[in-house]
């Protein structure tokens, strides 16, 4: 290539790349094969994705990131607060092993998200008077690695952090049990230039409100609009955004940086979490980064929007609901679930190079009688020790199959998860491995094959109930208002799940 050319290709390059915008997401691998972190960092370029957010430090991940030019987010687990509070080694001992180490190596680290969510209600008091000194340990830690310029500090928070006295993102305002807390650490995020993340679930709104009206959770809808002042909010999104910064606005941290660290819409496990609301939801959401227009309170100011998430990951606790397991814009092997119009006419494309283990599944005997007295139990246990039947049960993708089926469906996702180990197809015989693939013709309702993953493959611990270390385990925000999400009282979020499933299905 001549110098002329190469000379002209750069003078060129900054109009080409102009419109270009780059999304982001969150990658989960709370999954029994996660899909490998090559596999999975390809997927991420070939379908425009610069930025992802973590929520460890997950080796496997981290060492595919390397020289990828995609920008990294990476999360301290809550778990990690008190330690880093207690000893004043760990902060520089964790940005020494977490960040250094993989910058060094060409990961693109720009922020830490210290803690996630730490100040939900169900949480108590629990982080609260952690989190900023917490905050303040890994930026000393990061200043002292020479890292502090690059790196960004921030913490992720739900929407339960703000109320609105009047229902509107005008009359909003910070909790008033955590309000000095909060303003405390807005306060150090501000004079430090590093920003506030903040989690927005329309869909979670939705789900835990019957009186929230659906088509406020959807971009460019027409109806249920909200009117605050001469500013008409069309969707929970920019209601949302301009509640918090209402609130900010109100403590003198109006021009404080603000990320969405977390949005997204499932696909599965229950009522409007299905592939249509979440391909409408989705495209809004894309349509609307590509435009660059940020909230009526901050037109010109598009935030990071950090979509969540990248992948199914089917390990995940189902307390907050059924659907947990099915945030993912992509299936759990980077299949398309769904199509999208990313910008001028490119479209999503799928996974490459994916291996699966045989294909071979685990079903009910055909001579087994679905009344057998053994039966009960054995459904408990495939959906105990898997979320197969959380694809199953009303609202879901396979709630359509027969009682016959749907006992196959929960034998097989335990059957998979066991790596198609034999023991785990026996369920007091009534079960049998076969090489016809089960699933039924209509194509909705798909039998998994499990993935062909290295034994020595580092996976992401299942998340406790109580605390998530890996994923997002948050409901949202008290505020029954449509600018704002809504909170469903823990206490009612049952953990029998499993046994509504007997006892809707048997």
């Amino acid at each position: 290539m001549s110098i002329l050319v190469i000379l002209a290709f750069c003078l060129l390059w900054p109009v080409l790349t102009k419109n270009v915008v780059g999304f982001a997401c969150n990658w989960g691998r709370v999954s029994s094969q996660p899909l490998p972190g090559d596999i999975a960092v390809k997927l991420m370029k070939d379908n425009g994705f610069d930025k992802v957010k973590l929520f460890d430090a997950d080796p496997e991940a981290l060492k595919a990131l390397a020289n990828s030019g995609i920008k990294v987010m990476v999360g301290i687990p809550n778990v990690y607060l008190e330690a880093l509070v207690d000893n004043k080694e760990f902060a520089d001992d964790w940005v020494a092993q977490n960040v250094s180490a993989y910058v060094k190596d060409g990961v693109d680290i720009r922020y830490v998200a210290v803690s996630n969510e730490a100040f939900l209600m169900d949480f108590k008091d629990r982080f609260i008077h952690k989190v900023l000194p917490a905050l303040k340990a890994v930026k000393s830690s990061l200043d002292k690695a020479g890292l502090g310029k690059k790196v960004q500090v921030t913490i992720p928070i739900n929407a339960d952090i703000y109320e609105s006295s009047n229902g509107l993102p005008s009359g909003a305002d910070f909790r008033a049990n955590v309000t000095d807390e909060v303003l405390d650490i807005l306060k150090f995020l501000n004079e430090n230039n590093a920003p506030l993340a903040i989690n927005i679930y329309p869909y979670l709104s939705l789900y835990y409100d019957s009186h929230f009206p659906k088509e406020y959770a959807f971009f460019n809808a027409t109806a249920d609009s909200l009117v605050d002042g001469n500013i008409t909010y069309t969707n929970a999104f920019d209601g949302n955004l301009d509640t918090l910064i209402s609130a900010l606005e109100k403590h003198d941290l109006g021009s404080l940086s603000i990320i969405v660290g977390e949005v997204g819409w499932p696909t599965n496990g229950a009522v409007d979490a299905n592939i249509a609301n979440a391909q409408r939801f989705y495209q809004g959401l894309v349509d609307r980064i590509n435009s660059k227009k940020g909230p009526p309170k901050r037109p010109n100011e598009i935030p990071d929007v950090y979509m969540f998430g990248l992948l199914d990951e089917n390990s995940k606790s189902i307390l907050p609901g059924n659907f947990e397991p099915h945030w993912g814009i992509f299936n759990y092997d980077g299949s398309i679930k769904y199509q999208l119009d990313l910008d001028q006419g490119k479209k999503l494309v799928p996974s490459e190079g994916v291996k699966y283990m045989k294909k071979q599944w685990c079903i009910l005997d055909p001579e087994a009688n679905i009344d057998d007295p053994n039966m009960k139990e054995n459904w408990k246990i495939a959906c105990g020790a898997s979320t197969g039947c959380t694809s199953v049960g009303n609202g879901s993708i396979c709630e359509g199959l027969d009682n016959r089926t749907k006992a196959s469906y929960a034998f097989n996702s335990f059957y998979q998860v066991t790596n198609q180990n034999k023991d785990g197809c026996v369920f007091n015989g009534l079960a049998i491995i076969t090489d016809k693939d089960p699933s039924p013709p209509n194509g909705t309702c798909k039998f998994d094959i499990a993935l062909d993953v290295e034994k020595d493959v580092i996976t992401s611990p299942a998340p406790s109930p109580s605390i998530t270390a890996t994923s997002r385990l948050s409901e949202p925000g008290p505020n029954k208002s449509l600018a704002m999400a809504t909170n469903q009282p823990s206490s009612i979020v049952t953990m029998g799940m499993v046994l509504g499933f007997i006892i809707i299905i048997f």
